[in-house]
């Protein structure tokens, strides 16, 4: 996350403006908005592969993680130059879709596969990938995994659709070696209809050692839940994201500690290609118990968001990433505007090395094997 001492919003736009004229397959120039934002960030990598990613884990600017279908688990640790094919065989044998993994460094990952039943597993290594011990297989056929979250390297949780009109909750305290299901009573009830999104493995998202934030849509709201106990209690609050459809709702959440409150966004929408999200995004300054819609929203469905790695002059900017292309807002998610076109579900950011910009550690990953790290302009 660490950035040259000084630098401001404004910087951000100028240092994204262009890509490098050495950057190999960048992706091509988004239209001029009002942030001076004339040209994409996202330098492409070549996986080889053509899974649909995502999850995804960015340990730094040169180790990233890539989980998807097929069973598909990638990992780099040279800037994207080169991939390794470290799926787990049991998820390659059962065609399970991984939609979330969580790495703590280049050898420690724990991916999450969804689906009813049986095909909700977790899967841990601490080789790189070399080899992998499944930890956890649901055995409840009512229950269907979507996301998890790790607080640190021990403590983490995962989150399964309604089971019985309430939320699920998977805990873990040994980094994932072993789980249980926590207690349901401090979980409010359900709306009808209302679940998880398995998009981008940012409906469960944690800030700090104990915070933890649950995004929902397929209901009446779209909402978000948030237990400041690591999963025991929740409080829930109305998003502005719109719902009311099986396919509409919240899809992504990014949070970080800010003073005594957190700061969140959110973004969603209506994932059916070809439908309008004019709202798709909102803002927390409150740890999430109120939400603000965003006065200028991402024009389509965002599935994945996250802030920029923290800095003094970069507080307050962030990426949105979707179908149709990539958002940046450098107002705490009051406004966004077009980055770079080109499809992505997710987007994550490390922390960088000292002295390099903050966002020199974000990657992105979605369809057809597409992953890519956002790379600084030429000349900055």
């Amino acid at each position: 996350m660490g950035m040259t001492m000084g630098i401001c919003a404004a910087a951000l736009a100028g240092a994204l403006a262009a890509a490098p004229a050495a950057r190999a397959a960048a992706e091509p120039a988004a239209p001029g908005g009002t942030t001076g934002l004339s040209g994409a960030g996202w330098s492409l990598k070549d996986t080889g592969k053509d899974a649909r990613f995502r999850g995804l884990a960015a340990v730094s600017r040169s180790t990233a993680w890539v989980a998807g279908s097929k069973g598909t688990v990638l990992r780099t640790v040279d800037g994207g130059l080169t991939w390794s094919d470290v799926s787990p065989p049991a998820a390659v044998a059962g065609k399970l879709e991984l939609r979330d993994i969580e790495a703590f460094d280049a050898r420690r990952a724990v991916a999450l596969s969804i689906g009813e039943g049986e095909d909700s597993r977790v899967f841990r290594t601490e080789d790189g990938g070399a080899s992998w011990t499944e930890t956890f297989r649901n055995p409840d056929p009512k229950a269907f995994y979507d996301c998890l979250t790790f607080f640190d390297p021990r403590h983490g949780l995962a989150m399964s659709d309604p089971v019985d009109g309430r939320f699920r909750i998977l805990s873990t305290e040994d980094g994932g070696r072993t789980w249980r299901v926590l207690p349901g009573d401090g979980m409010p009830a359900a709306l009808p209809g209302e679940a998880g999104f398995a998009a981008s493995g940012q409906c469960l998202v944690s800030a700090g050692p104990r915070d933890v934030w649950l995004a929902t849509g397929g209901g009446a709201t779209a909402r978000v839940l948030h237990s400041a106990d690591r999963g025991l209690t929740w409080r829930t609050a109305e998003s502005t994201v719109p719902a009311g459809d099986p396919a509409k709702g919240v899809f992504g959440l990014a949070f970080r500690h800010d003073g005594y409150a957190a700061q969140g966004l959110a973004v969603g929408g209506d994932y059916r290609t070809g439908q309008a999200s004019p709202l798709a995004a909102a803002a927390s300054a409150d740890s999430g118990r109120t939400w603000r819609q965003a006065d200028t929203p991402p024009p389509a469905y965002r599935s994945g968001v996250t802030w920029l790695p923290s800095h003094p002059g970069l507080r307050a900017a962030a990426l949105a990433v979707g179908p149709t292309g990539t958002d940046v807002t450098t107002d705490a998610g009051r406004t966004w505007q077009p980055l770079a076109p080109g499809s992505f579900d997710t987007v994550s950011c490390a922390r960088a090395p000292l002295g390099a910009r903050a966002y020199e550690a974000c990657w992105a990953a979605g369809e057809k094997g597409r992953v890519a790290r956002l790379e600084p302009a030429a000349g900055h």
